[in-house]
């Protein structure tokens, strides 16, 4: 469905720089000064509505998160509920995924989430999946040596797609699972669409894959 046009976001994100800081390439290796702390970076790339990356913030106050989404009219939602929650170990970028290495320092980041990205299914659109080997490349680059990529989809043939680029890119599969409501796993925090599809019966497909040192 289609997202109604916002045009007032950007002005909201201007009254709240505490949770969206301006002009973030500038921020580009203090993100440490940003958060005033030395916690380690839990990045978020497409946070739809926000739900994911606020309850983790919420149950890990130990750890900062970075959340981008690329759409103003969605990114305000999550920012009106993190406003709401007051939740202060969060901030949210109106950025493109694309440009991780301009907002970011090489190790700056531990971890990445990829929530329910869009599949692309087309083959010519292969090089927009968040998945592809040249998003892997800008994740490796602001991550630490040992950084782990969480990804989690409905999306049986992208989760194929992505678990076979996570091996050839060398990267090590952990923690795999076919159906994770029906696994062991502990403490999922679910996305809005998670939600959604799971309540409809459909399968959810998660994996975390480490970069090797």
């Amino acid at each position: 469905m289609r997202q109604r046009n916002k045009p007032w976001a950007e002005d909201m994100f201007a009254e709240h720089p505490q949770f969206v800081p301006a002009n973030a390439p500038e921020r580009k290796g203090n993100w440490k000064e940003v958060f005033e702390n030395d916690n380690p970076i839990h990045l978020e790339v497409g946070i739809g509505k926000g739900q994911f990356i606020i309850g983790m913030a919420k149950r890990n106050p130990d750890v900062n998160f970075v959340g981008l989404e690329l759409s103003a009219s969605v990114m305000v939602s999550a920012l009106e509920k993190l406003i709401e929650e007051g939740v202060t170990n969060v901030r949210l970028l109106n950025e493109n995924a694309q440009d991780l290495t301009a907002i970011f320092e090489g190790d700056e980041v531990n971890r990445v989430y990829l929530n329910f990205s869009d599949p692309w299914p087309k083959n010519r659109h292969e090089k927009r999946r968040l998945t592809y080997k040249s998003f892997l490349d800008l994740y490796r680059f602001v991550m630490k040596p040992d950084g782990e990529v969480h990804f989690k989809t409905d999306n049986q043939g992208l989760f194929e797609y992505s678990l076979h680029s996570f091996s050839a890119y060398g990267m090590i599969l952990n923690q795999v699972s076919l159906d994770l409501h029906r696994s062991e796993m502990e403490n999922n925090v679910m996305t809005e669409y998670e939600e959604k599809f799971s309540a409809k019966g459909s399968r959810i497909y998660r994996c975390e894959a480490q970069f090797r040192s």
